[in-house]
């Protein structure tokens, strides 16, 4: 029998979540498969790796001593993988994603086309839906990771930012500051604001940076608040109020100046978009070339 990088791969996620039945779950596995495995490697090694109880595991001496080994070659695989990726034009394969609002509607629609172009042979399937969606969608195995507009944290997750962002004050054409040069931010938000709702990245982002320039986001004059940029947009152009959303979702409404974009002086809203997927995941390959193509390309033609 001949060592194999799945079973390390299964070691590895037993002794990261301290448990078989948790390791399975992770591993999209049945809890029987995964014991298989790691005594499979047990007997490869002729040593137990870990002492089971009723109630807890723990690595014997020998399975502490394996463990750095496992993680580097599951680093390497990865690093191996986005090493290759850019050379995979042939690649056949399906591409299953998850985008938060911003990102599916208004930007991944753009750069896809691009990706399509080279990878022409890879199919994607994109869900567009909020963040705790999407991460629920990675943690069932429905998706093979996500991109979302704000940073989460959970253990289980890797994080990684991959493109940049800016979010500007928009208003109708005939608002009292549609055509001024600059404005300060506490003048701006004293006009009535038409807003994502509480929770939506965007939303967050802004109110972080109120909170930088001591204004308080609980006394806004907050006329509406709409679940989804579109409405948001639509709002604005009714004449309803201001609102700060991403340039990238406006490019079409200020062509046709239908709104006009208005210039902070004292202020600006920056973010960063960010990936999501299971750490103890191995990414298929098309899923590692979309994000070396995210990565090592310069995304600001498509925002």
């Amino acid at each position: 029998m001949a060592l194999n990088f799945h079973q390390l791969h299964i070691f590895y996620t037993v002794a990261d979540k301290g448990s078989f039945s948790a390791a399975a779950v992770a591993l999209h596995m049945t809890q029987p498969a995964v014991t298989m495995q790691v005594q499979s490697l047990e007997d490869y090694f002729g040593t137990k790796l870990f002492q089971r109880s009723t109630k807890r595991i723990e690595l014997t001496e020998a399975g502490r001593t394996l463990l750095p080994y496992a993680k580097q070659s599951i680093d390497l695989i990865r690093e191996t993988d986005a090493a290759m990726s850019k050379f995979t034009s042939q690649l056949k394969g399906r591409l299953q994603l998850g985008a938060s609002l911003t990102i599916g509607e208004y930007i991944l629609p753009r750069l896809l086309g691009s990706f399509g172009q080279e990878y022409p042979h890879i199919s994607i399937s994109m869900k567009v839906m909020n963040t705790t969606q999407i991460m629920d969608e990675i943690f069932s195995h429905h998706l093979n990771f996500g991109l979302i507009e704000a940073p989460v944290s959970h253990p289980d997750l890797h994080i990684e930012p991959v493109m940049n962002d800016e979010l500007v004050l928009i208003a109708h054409r005939g608002h009292p500051l549609a055509s001024r040069e600059s404005v300060l931010l506490e003048e701006a938000m004293s006009y009535p604001l038409v807003l994502r709702e509480q929770g939506s990245g965007t939303r967050q982002v802004m109110e972080d940076q109120l909170r930088r320039k001591n204004l308080d986001p609980d006394k806004l004059n907050i006329v509406m608040e709409l679940g989804s940029t579109g409405a948001v947009k639509s709002a604005v152009e009714a004449g309803l109020g201001m609102s700060i959303v991403s340039l990238s979702s406006i490019k079409h409404e200020v062509a046709l100046e239908l709104i006009n974009v208005v210039p902070l002086s004292d202020v600006t809203f920056s973010r960063e978009f960010f990936s999501i997927y299971l750490k103890s995941a191995l990414l298929p390959i098309s899923a590692v070339t979309f994000l070396t193509f995210l990565r090592e390309r310069d995304l600001k033609q498509w925002l």
